[in-house]
């Protein structure tokens, strides 16, 4: 694949993520559910899901979800990588078929090998100033973490002098503030707990997840249709 084809790729990624708006986070001390999950989520609007590398059998399941299923393979729903530390957990990640990568920190050789791969990347930062670094070497989208403690007037106040930047709130995102996340400018949310709950999970409860995750989409939708 040439350079200006992997490009085009990345930039379908972002559009593939951004339309559904909602980067569900997906850390699990096992992933032996992890198709019916994808697909629960997949059946209730989410367009990206994100897998973490805090969860053993990360790297074999991102294969696996790739292959077999039908929103990932056909091109409607991204699939990604997080909790990526270094630029070897980075190549590790992408090798297996990562089409976008979410980091917890600001740590630029992850970044760096990224870009070089033309695939998108999610740094995480927490001040205007490590925002603006992360984007400047090259984040596609920058993960604002932990959002618990900021609030939705903290995206406002730094888009203000700093329109160009792309965020995504994460950690403390919940139906209650996902839509003010979006209004204060968030291109998407990423949310944990309050969408892919364990115990639906360990019960195999994919209507209860599905029905969640529409939840979370439409709130997006909504927020969006307001500006």
């Amino acid at each position: 694949m040439n350079r200006f084809a992997r490009v085009d790729e990345a930039q379908r990624t972002l559009q593939v993520i951004e339309k559904g708006g909602v980067v569900p986070v997906v850390r699990l001390p096992d992933l032996a559910g992890a198709v019916g999950l994808a697909e629960a989520l997949l059946d209730g609007g989410v367009t990206a899901v994100e897998l973490t590398m805090t969860s053993p059998g990360a790297l074999e399941a991102l294969s696996l979800l790739r292959e077999r299923v039908a929103g990932f393979a056909r091109g409607t729903a991204a699939l990604g990588m997080g909790s990526v530390l270094n630029r070897d957990m980075a190549a590790a990640a992408i090798e297996s078929g990562a089409q976008f990568v979410v980091a917890p920190t600001l740590d630029l050789p992850t970044v760096s090998c990224c870009v070089e791969r033309k695939i998108p990347v999610m740094p995480g930062a927490f001040t205007p100033t490590e925002i603006q670094t992360a984007w400047l070497a090259g984040a596609a989208v920058v993960k604002v973490f932990p959002a618990t403690r900021l609030g939705p007037g903290y995206f406002s106040d730094v888009l203000a002098p700093l329109p160009h930047l792309r965020l995504m709130p994460t950690g403390g995102v919940g139906l209650e503030n996902a839509g003010e996340f979006i209004g204060a400018g968030a291109v998407a949310v990423g949310v944990g707990s309050a969408l892919v709950r364990k115990d639906w999970v360990a019960d195999g409860n994919w209507p209860a997840l599905t029905a969640q995750a529409r939840k979370f989409v439409e709130a997006v939708q909504e927020a969006r249709a307001k500006e």
